[in-house]
């Protein structure tokens, strides 16, 4: 990178830190491993935020119905629209890229509502439609990087994200889920890794990249929970080949052809109040050949650190390794940090990623490549969320005639 160049992202980057104020992702209040054990986008952890005085919906006369409903029958839900634009610097096709979600999803506690091991039924229903040609989730080929600049945001029409029993179990401290799941709620979860609230890159996310299949919609089982104060385990099996749009055929495609994806995370955690701020954790993950799509399996490992610093700072450092499987890279490192200094409103963060595009996925013989991703995220108004970014992408690897590629984005999300 230029010093010419550098200069303005560093100081970009630099009073995007110092202007915002803003709030790490709280599943903090949970009583059980039911809500504890859920990442940032789970349907629990959603609906709790959403239902928090400074996430209030642009109704509170609706807030107030749904909230009485929830109490009367135990069916709490939620509805939002999220919308992703970015603008890059340079690429090889289409310079920008837009698409927008439309998500219902909630949860109807059936069992055991008054005790600590309740049951139900979580779900959530979403419309992902493309808004300006190329969605961001295909614009990464586009900039000629390897990799995902955003992980939700495409063109898929209708689909299942989630559709399970979930149960928790031995007095609070465990919890079963089956029926379609979206691996990235108990797979190597960070707090900011949410890709509607937190980082866009998928290096930032699950697995940094490393992790194969990633299913959701996805046919399965997961079973976790605390072995004591500070230490807890979450195994998952689930279809590898997996279709959110179409959910039912996952009958077949689990029970025909057996291809499963696996996982096994165990963690430490401080207390279990804080458990994706003071985290450290392992996930071993292993995906089968898929007949239908070609695709190779593959295994490997990720690893996570972060530990939160007077309520204010989210320091982390976390990676991957992988061997085929169909991940995007063979290895990847990312570190930063987030901070926060008025829960609810702001949350700003920074983080830098190294990675090794996967032979098997992208070919042979392609460089090493970094991205740096600033975003920060504002509450401007009741239930109305805005989040200004910019990806710079080094030495992206299908376009080596080209050093650098810079990525302004902007992402808005309304509540219901």
């Amino acid at each position: 990178m230029s010093h010419a160049f550098s200069r303005p992202v560093a100081t970009f980057a630099f009073a995007l830190l110092l202007a915002a104020k803003i709030t790490f992702p709280q599943p903090l209040a949970a009583q059980s491993a039911r809500d504890t054990l859920a990442g940032p986008d789970a349907t629990s952890t959603l609906l709790d935020a959403d239902a928090a005085p400074a996430q209030a919906p642009f109704s509170r006369g609706l807030q107030g119905w749904k909230s009485d409903l929830a109490e009367r029958t135990g069916l709490d839900f939620g509805l939002d629209y999220n919308l992703l634009g970015y603008a890059a610097s340079s690429s090889l096709g289409d310079d920008t890229a837009a698409a927008g979600t439309f998500r219902l999803f909630g949860k109807w506690d059936l069992v055991g509502r008054d005790g600590p091991d309740t049951g139900g039924l979580v779900f959530k229903f979403e419309h992902r439609h493309a808004l300006d040609g190329v969605p961001p989730a295909d614009f990464g080929t586009e900039l000629g990087y390897a990799g995902l600049v955003s992980s939700v945001f495409n063109d898929q029409g209708w689909r299942t994200t989630h559709l399970y029993w979930e149960q928790s179990f031995a007095n609070g401290r465990g919890i079963f889920a089956g029926g379609w799941l979206d691996t990235t709620d108990f797979v190597d979860v960070f707090a900011l890794a949410s890709p509607w609230s937190g980082f866009s890159n998928l290096a930032f996310q699950t697995g940094s990249g490393t992790i194969g299949g990633l299913p959701d919609g996805a046919l399965g089982a997961m079973v976790g929970g605390f072995l004591d104060d500070n230490y807890y385990a979450v195994a998952s099996v689930v279809d590898a080949n997996a279709d959110a749009t179409d959910i039912f055929d996952g009958f077949d495609t689990l029970f025909s052809e057996g291809e499963t994806f696996k996982s096994l995370e165990l963690g430490w955690t401080s207390a279990a109040e804080a458990l994706f701020l003071d985290n450290a954790h392992l996930t071993f993950w292993q995906i089968d050949d898929r007949t239908a799509s070609g695709a190779k399996g593959g295994h490997g490992v990720a690893f996570s650190y972060t530990k939160a610093i007077d309520n204010t700072w989210l320091p982390f450092i976390r990676g991957g390794w992988a061997d085929g499987g169909g991940s995007l890279y063979e290895a990847s490192l990312s570190a930063g940090v987030g901070y926060t200094e008025s829960p609810g409103k702001r949350l700003t963060a920074i983080g830098l990623n190294w990675n090794r595009p996967n032979s098997g996925t992208f070919g042979a013989g392609l460089d090493e490549q970094f991205a740096l991703e600033v975003f920060s995220r504002w509450q401007v108004a009741e239930g109305f969320e805005i989040t200004p970014s910019i990806q710079i992408i080094r030495n992206p690897a299908l376009n080596p005639d080209k050093d650098t590629v810079s990525l302004f984005g902007l992402r808005l999300r309304g509540v219901f």
